[in-house]
């Protein structure tokens, strides 16, 4: 495991994806609510590519896992609608 300490957005481009906030937030947003039942790397949305990283990390205990259960949890958040 490496001893680095990775951000949001560094998860975003492993994934292959925009990584600026604004970005990530509509990824967020587009992609939300997840249902509970289903599993992070099983969403509709990812490619066999990224499922199949963030799949790999989790089976690594890698330190990408705290950052792929941040997003986990984001994506399962109730959306809020601003006016």
């Amino acid at each position: 495991m490496d001893d680095l300490f990775h951000s949001f957005s560094e998860l975003f481009a492993q994934l292959g994806l925009a990584n600026d906030s604004a970005s990530i937030a509509a990824f967020i947003k587009k992609n939300a609510p997840l249902q509970p039942d289903i599993r992070l790397e099983d969403a509709p949305f990812w490619t066999p590519s990224q499922a199949a990283l963030i799949k790999e990390k989790r089976q690594e205990d890698a330190d990408w896992t705290q950052l792929i259960d941040q997003l986990s949890l984001s994506l399962r958040a109730p959306v809020q609608l601003t006016s």
